[in-house]
């Protein structure tokens, strides 16, 4: 079932006994859970009949005990256990799980992992229990999904916007709805947010960012790659080493995949790459700029940089000489043709 199915149930208080919620994303299931909390029970029903439980502090008794009580004042009672991932007798609600209580809803939400499904613990949830795998978004589904959001929030965002929205923030959807939301605050309701406004509101610096740094490496403008590289060493807690170094990694990662299948089709590039269509022509531009020999002198520096920047290697503290060693590879200033 998917979180759309699952909250349209909810909402419409089609009640499940149990409610198994596991997987890598844990926005998700942050989102189910905080509608169980916020939605099922009312203020007064949930003073009685409403636990939360955390998965580190509990055993499998103490939940079968609260599970097996019946509600007061209510028609169903609602235990909710977080961290469910750290609760070592886990499996053992097994019994209960064969013979849930009508009257209780019980939900388990096990962040990070998946469930192993080939257990007898998996099989009976899939036999008793509503089971949601909360999965990340890939990288190129990312800033669709993010416009989604906003228009379902009652406003527009062009397609720009929502790229570099998406690619400053990364994959960690509570943040990046954080962000959307203290966005929206500041932006009259009805306008569409634009380029502009991600870099005035988000913070992302317009001239001094790590998208206009890659932009400028793979426009070989020596210039003004050095005067960024000179501007993120001198702003380090802004624009750190390790987080540039990530991001100039995947983007030339997507050249380099461009440039090796430059025989398949754009619709073809646009999913191996994991690049909205949108932004094809610029990265044809950039891939136009290097040979397959350069590129893999680019990664093999860009993975150096990675370690020296982390710690490790003899240039670890010099930040100035781990973007020296990046701008003369992507000029192809110290390459052997």
């Amino acid at each position: 079932m998917s979180f759309d199915q699952v909250i349209k149930e909810l909402k419409s208080k089609k009640y499940q006994p149990i409610y198994f919620l596991h997987g890598d994303e844990p926005y998700f299931m942050d989102q189910i859970c905080d509608c169980i909390e916020g939605h099922i029970l009312n203020e007064g029903e949930k003073a009685f009949n409403q636990i939360i439980l955390y998965g580190k502090d509990i055993d499998s008794r103490v939940v079968i005990d609260e599970a097996r009580q019946f509600p007061m004042m209510s028609n169903l009672r609602v235990i909710i256990i977080k961290e469910a991932q750290d609760m070592k007798s886990l499996t053992d609600l097994l019994p209960y799980l064969e013979k849930p209580s009508a009257t209780s809803m019980l939900v388990i939400c096990y962040k990070y992992k998946k469930l192993d499904k080939r257990t007898k613990f998996a099989k009976i949830l899939d036999e008793k229990a509503l089971v949601f795998e909360s999965k990340k978004l890939y990288d190129n589904q990312i800033a669709d999904w993010a416009k989604r959001y906003i228009l379902e929030k009652g406003y527009a965002i062009d397609q720009p916007a929502c790229e570099l929205m998406s690619e400053y923030i990364g994959a960690d959807l509570s943040r990046l709805t954080n962000e959307i939301d203290k966005l929206l605050l500041n932006i009259t309701a009805g306008r569409q947010i634009t380029v502009d406004d991600i870099r005035e509101q988000i913070g992302v610096s317009k001239d001094f960012d790590v998208f206009e740094f890659q932009k400028v490496l793979a426009e070989k403008n020596f210039v003004k790659a050095a005067l960024i590289a000179k501007y993120f060493t001198q702003n380090p807690s802004a624009n750190p080493t390790v987080v540039v170094v990530g991001s100039l990694f995947n983007y030339f990662n997507k050249i380099y995949i461009m440039k090796f299948h430059a025989s398949v089709s754009d619709q073809e590039l646009s999913k191996l790459m994991g690049v909205n269509p949108f932004f094809m022509k610029e990265y044809k531009k950039a891939a136009g700029n290097y040979s397959i020999s350069q590129l893999n002198y680019i990664m093999k520096t860009l993975k150096k940089a990675d370690l020296n920047s982390k710690g490790v290697g003899s240039r670890s503290s010099d930040e100035n000489a781990i973007f020296k060693d990046i701008i003369i590879a992507c000029m192809g200033l110290s390459l052997q043709k």
